[in-house]
């Protein structure tokens, strides 16, 4: 997460969007950068018959839509407000004067992409499989390593996505999740308490 005050400091300001808006399409060329203040963010495509992919789900702290600004391509997928957030927003050109001000907000910035270039790169053959329970393991396994400060202790992180979040992010039916959700449970791999899921 880059220092809001630096944001500031270069041109930054906050932006407003209720739930269910778009912030960006897909095929269109970047214009910002942008950081959650708070709310969450997917990101996500849809196949020729309607049927929703999510790429990722960005929480507060998180950036996204990166990789354009970098390129002159234009966004792989839409990103849309999954709760009402704040975002602060930061234009392309003084977004890489400040890469080239602050080294160490550009070597972040580099750490942050590669992490997430890892986690494609773990999902990819995962995503392949036939087996969903290996699928949502490795989702979950995600999540707690990224999101959590304990990632020793068993079912210590709730997971913060539906059911439905899930099987968008692992190309799995909504049913399929629920039903290998409850299989785990009762092979001891997570717990369900009021319905949230712990890992």
């Amino acid at each position: 997460m880059i220092d809001e005050k630096i944001l500031l400091r270069m041109g930054a300001h906050y932006k407003t969007y209720e739930r269910g808006t778009v912030i960006f399409f897909q095929d269109t060329y970047a214009v910002y950068y942008y950081q959650i203040i708070n709310g969450e963010v997917k990101m996500n495509n849809f196949s020729e018959d309607g049927k929703e992919f999510i790429q990722n789900i960005f929480t507060a702290g998180q950036s996204f839509g990166e990789p354009p600004l970098f390129i002159e391509e234009k966004y792989p997928a839409n990103a849309t407000a999954v709760t009402d957030c704040t975002l602060i927003c930061l234009e392309k050109d003084l977004f890489i004067e400040m890469l080239r001000q602050y080294p160490e907000v550009s070597i972040e910035m580099n750490r942050s992409l590669s992490r997430r270039l890892w986690y494609k790169s773990v999902m990819a053959p995962e995503i392949s499989s036939q087996d969903p329970a290996k699928r949502l393991l490795t989702l979950l396994t995600y999540f707690k390593v990224h999101q959590s400060e304990d990632v020793n202790t068993p079912f210590c992180f709730q997971i913060p996505m539906t059911r439905q979040q899930l099987a968008d992010l692992t190309g799995l039916r909504v049913e399929t999740v629920i039903r290998t959700i409850k299989q785990l449970e009762k092979e001891g791999r997570l717990q369900i308490k009021n319905r949230k899921i712990f890992y």
